[in-house]
């Protein structure tokens, strides 16, 4: 696989540090065995390069630019770590090793949030208003009177 200039930036770029690394690596399930032979299992440091990236970026799994992996197989060790909480436990870690070089007031704890409107929201098949009848109610003649439309006169 030939490498271009761009994609050897990003794989370096998104290097996890060797002591984070260290870190996480004990963090990780021993690899489950293969049933059948084929292309050895992708490293782990790179896999969670790849995963950090698309944490960082917020790009979509398909997007990850290849010399950090297949994006298929990235998303599947994600969902591997993901259910082997791996995530979490590291999440913890950090936490508290946070808590025991700042301090963390744990009595009063804030998340921050945001409200918006579903896109989808609300009931499906719902009859839509008739608002083109509404507008053409209300609608005056150029001389200020209001026009009689065929409904107004029911």
């Amino acid at each position: 696989m030939i490498l271009e200039e761009e994609d050897v930036l990003v794989a370096t770029t998104y290097q996890i540090p060797d002591e984070l690394w260290d870190r996480i690596k004990t963090l990780l399930p021993p690899p489950k065995r293969k049933k059948k032979s084929g292309r050895p299992r992708m490293d782990d440091r790179l896999a969670m390069n790849a995963i950090f990236y698309v944490l960082r970026t917020g790009c979509q799994w398909k997007a990850i630019p290849r010399s950090l992996g297949a994006s298929s197989t990235v998303h599947d060790r994600f969902q591997e770590w993901r259910k082997a909480k791996v995530f979490q436990r590291l999440w913890t870690e950090e936490l508290m090793e946070y808590d025991a070089v700042k301090g963390l007031e744990w009595e009063w704890q804030a998340m921050d949030g945001a409200m918006t409107k579903a896109p989808l929201g609300g009931k499906k098949h719902r009859p839509k208003p008739n608002r083109q009848a509404k507008i053409r109610n209300k609608t005056k003649s150029p001389r200020g009177r209001k026009r009689h439309t065929c409904r107004s006169h029911s």
